[in-house]
């Protein structure tokens, strides 16, 4: 079995339905920070639309994944951002029938079968950052625009500990030793 390296940061979203684009506006505001402030080596941000597939091939290999995603819950508190973590032998339950998703099968979904094909990354950690609006149209809500200096720092601050750990070991962390 090959080693897991590196960390991948996806947004996953749709730009064009309002505050389910914050995790492709979260990439691009990680893009625009990494011109003053790098992020190790070895750190893919990528936008994602959802597809199982495609998360699978971005997280695929990696130690550490880490997912900006829209949450619409039914009493919503617009920019409020969550943050869990899934580690390697921890399948999260996917979602209930009739969840409310702009995607086909959700993230859950896409982390039990990438589990169980062996394509997981080694641990996974998901900000959901709740929405107000995802109707057509491009835009954040300012609550929601609001939430994304912080949580770009947390993420960077995710990131940089993870490498951290990872030069003092000198192995990655969650990755099956040769």
């Amino acid at each position: 079995m090959k080693p897991l390296a590196g960390t991948a940061v996806i947004g996953i979203g749709n730009e064009f339905r309002r505050d389910d684009g914050v995790g492709w506006a979260a990439i691009a505001l990680l893009w625009a920070r990494e011109a003053q402030r790098p992020l190790p080596a070895g750190t893919e941000l990528a936008r994602c639309d959802g597809d199982p597939g495609r998360l699978i091939s971005l997280w695929e290999g990696r130690s550490l994944t880490l997912v900006v995603d829209a949450c619409f819950p039914p009493v919503a508190q617009p920019g409020r951002t969550h943050r869990w973590c899934v580690s390697p032998g921890r399948i999260p339950y996917p979602a209930a029938a009739g969840r409310q998703s702009t995607h086909g099968l959700g993230l859950a979904e896409a982390w039990c079968l990438a589990d169980r094909l062996g394509h997981g990354p080694g641990r996974l950690v998901v900000y959901a950052v709740e929405g107000a609006d995802r109707s057509l149209g491009t835009g954040l809500t300012p609550a929601v625009a609001a939430a994304l200096p912080l949580l770009a720092r947390r993420i960077e601050g995710d990131v940089r500990r993870h490498d951290e750990r990872t030069r003092r070991a000198g192995f990655e962390p969650w990755s099956p030793q040769v």
